[in-house]
């Protein structure tokens, strides 16, 4: 009985770390892909990243969702973007699913400048989320229009928010070739 004990154990113990790397993956290259990193290394999946199309009236949109489930808060510095000249348009980021609701947003390009960021949704799973949402939403907007890139410092106490906000922002530059 105490083999069969110890063996159940190993098993479990063996699934958990099965489970942990598989939800972990995706998390490592949503984080990547929202501090501006590359995702080169090969345990990142590539269906982490959604796909943005580009429309003729310069809007583009990505229909698919991406998950934003961050690990840890990470700090990144605005790295020296260097954007598409004569970029002009309103770009729509892709559909991020956190864990207290969707997130997306919309970049404003001007002459190759970020101009305006707005929040087409934020997270709404109950009022708390909603709080956290509003309060955070004005601050990563003012961080993006300085740093004129995703690549931004997390808001405090809205971690999944942030990661939202920035994942769907990252999708409307890259639609924009930015």
């Amino acid at each position: 009985m105490r083999k069969r004990a110890a063996a159940a154990a190993a098993t479990a113990s063996l699934s958990v770390l099965a489970i942990g790397w598989l939800v972990g993956t995706p998390a490592v290259a949503s984080l990547q892909n929202t501090l501006g990193g590359s995702a080169t290394d090969a345990t990142v999946s590539a269906a982490a990243s959604a796909p943005a199309v580009s429309t003729p009236t310069a809007t583009a949109t990505a229909p698919a969702v991406a998950t934003a489930t961050p690990t840890a808060t990470a700090t990144a510095t605005p790295a020296a973007a260097a954007p598409a000249a004569g970029v002009t348009g309103t770009f729509t980021g892709s559909v991020v699913a956190t864990r207290f609701g969707n997130m997306q947003v919309s970049v404003t390009i001007a002459a190759g400048t970020i101009t305006d960021v707005t929040a087409l949704q934020l997270t709404d799973k109950d009022s708390k989320s909603v709080q956290i949402s509003n309060r955070a939403a004005p601050v990563l907007k003012a961080e993006v229009l300085k740093a004129q890139s995703a690549a931004v410092a997390n808001v405090s106490g809205a971690t999944y928010t942030t990661q939202g906000y920035l994942t769907s922002l990252q999708a409307a530059l890259d639609a924009a070739g930015f």
